[in-house]
C-alpha cells in the first residue's frame, strides 16, 4: 500500500506539467491570470483556443513536417545502426575495439559543437530551408549503434551459426534473422529518436527560416511571436496538439519499449 502511494505521488508529480498544460488550454485569458490558480477552468474555452491555434498557425503543416523529418531520420538511423551494431557484436575483425571507442566518443559530442561547420556546409551547398538540412546531420546515431550493440550481444551465437549453415549471407542474416528478433530494441530506439527530434528546436531554428518547413517546436515559436506572447490559452492549445501524438505513440508502444530497454542490459 505504501509502495502504491509513493508511486502514485511520483506519477502525479511527473504528470503535473501536462495537467497544467491541459488546464490552461481550456481557460479564457482572464482565468489564466486569476489569483486563485484553479486547475478547473471557470469558463470552458477549449473550442475557442483550439480554433485560434489552427487559425494563427498551419497546424497540419507543422505536424506533417514533424512526421516527415522524424520518419526520415528514424529510417536512416535504423538502416545504418543495425548493420554496424551487428558487425561489432557478432563479427570478429581487428577494428572492432577501435570502432567501439569511436562510438563511445561519439556519444560525448553534442550537436552544438558541430552546428557551425554543418551550417556553413549546407549554406555553401544551398541546402538551407530544406528537408535535407533537417535530416542529414542526424542520419547516423551513435546512440542507436550503442543500443543495438548491447541488444545483439544478448542474442545467442547459435542462431547466427545456424543461419550461416543454411547458406545465408551476412546481409541476409541481418534482414531475415536479426531484424525480426530486434523489434523490442527497434521500438525502444524509435521512441528515443522520435521524441528527441520531434521536440528539437535548436537545429531547425538554425537551418529553417520559412513557415512552410517549420517543425512543431519551431512552429510554436512562430505562433508565440504572432500572438505577441499574450494569448497563452491558444498557445497551450497548440502545444497540446503537438505533444499529443508523442503521448499516444508512447502509450501504444509502451510494452515493447520497456521490453527493449530491459533486454539491452541482459549481457555486457
Amino acid at each position: 500500500m505504501i509502495r502504491l502511494g509513493v508511486l502514485s505521488l511520483i506519477a502525479l508529480i511527473f504528470f503535473s506539467p501536462y495537467l497544467f498544460l491541459l488546464s490552461t488550454a481550456g481557460k479564457a485569458q482572464a482565468d489564466i491570470f486569476n489569483s486563485s490558480l484553479s486547475i478547473i477552468p471557470k469558463h470552458w474555452y477549449f473550442v475557442e483556443n483550439f480554433a485560434k491555434a489552427f487559425a494563427k498557425v498551419n497546424m497540419p503543416q507543422l505536424l506533417w513536417n514533424g512526421v516527415v523529418v522524424c520518419g526520415l531520420i528514424l529510417i536512416l538511423q535504423v538502416m545504418v545502426a543495425i548493420p554496424c551494431a551487428y558487425a561489432m557484436a557478432k563479427l570478429q575483425f581487428r577494428a572492432a575495439r577501435t570502432m567501439m571507442m569511436m562510438v563511445m566518443l561519439g556519444l560525448l559530442i553534442p550537436i552544438h559543437a558541430t552546428a557551425l561547420p554543418l551550417y556553413v556546409a549546407f549554406n555553401n551547398l544551398s541546402l538551407l530551408n530544406s528537408y535535407t538540412a533537417l535530416v542529414a546531420p542526424f542520419s547516423i546515431s551513435v546512440f542507436g549503434i550503442f543500443l543495438f550493440l548491447q541488444f545483439f550481444r544478448a542474442l545467442p551465437d547459435d542462431l547466427i551459426h545456424a543461419a550461416r549453415l543454411d547458406g545465408m549471407s551476412e546481409m541476409e542474416i541481418v534482414t531475415r534473422v536479426i531484424v525480426p528478433n530486434a523489434w523490442p530494441a527497434i521500438t525502444a530506439f524509435s521512441i528515443f529518436s522520435v521524441v528527441a527530434h520531434w521536440n528539437d528546436l535548436f537545429w531547425p531554428l538554425i537551418v529553417v527560416s520559412t513557415r512552410e518547413l517549420a517543425t512543431p517546436p519551431l512552429g510554436l515559436l512562430f505562433f508565440s511571436a504572432a500572438e505577441a506572447g499574450d494569448d497563452y490559452g491558444a498557445l497551450m492549445a497548440a502545444t497540446l496538439i503537438i505533444t499529443l501524438p508523442l503521448v499516444l505513440a508512447f502509450l501504444l508502444a509502451q510494452k515493447r519499449f520497456v521490453e527493449g530497454i530491459t533486454m539491452t542490459g541482459l549481457k555486457g
